[in-house]
């Protein structure tokens, strides 16, 4: 009896995890509800830089169409910054903004399909898009 008892434990512990990495049984979560606006279950390019170029116009408090370190508020190390800016003017333009959010979309698609799940968001890239996202 304790050996049928261990073995169902065993067999629902198993279902269990299957489960919980399986995307189509999980119950989407806040930020994948935020930006897949086609309710997928995924987000593609063009809902990325959509949820982007919204926050790029928040962010951009003076409204001149460029957001400076200050603005982007910790978003960006240095470095990133500096790489984002080709042109060397202390600020990012809306279209280098975006042009970064694809570079790190990119990133945080491993297989190349043009999407991103859930596991892809919350790896170490999907997290660094999330910033320029929210």
């Amino acid at each position: 009896m304790v050996i049928r008892r261990v073995a169902i434990l065993h067999f629902l512990a198993a279902v269990s995890a299957i489960l919980l990495d399986w995307p189509a049984f999980a119950a989407p979560s806040r930020t994948m509800r935020q930006l897949d606006t086609d309710n997928d279950g995924t987000v593609d390019l063009e809902e990325a830089k959509k949820a982007a170029s919204t926050l790029f116009d928040k962010l951009d408090r003076d409204h001149d169409g460029t957001l400076d370190r200050r603005e982007l508020a910790g978003r960006l190390h240095a470095a990133e910054f500096n790489a984002a800016d080709p042109d060397k003017d202390r600020t990012l333009s809306k279209d280098e903004y975006l042009e970064l959010v694809e570079k790190r979309f990119k990133d945080a698609d491993p297989d190349n399909d043009g999407t991103l799940d859930e596991k892809e968001l919350r790896s170490r890239a999907g997290q660094a898009l999330l910033r320029l996202l929210q």
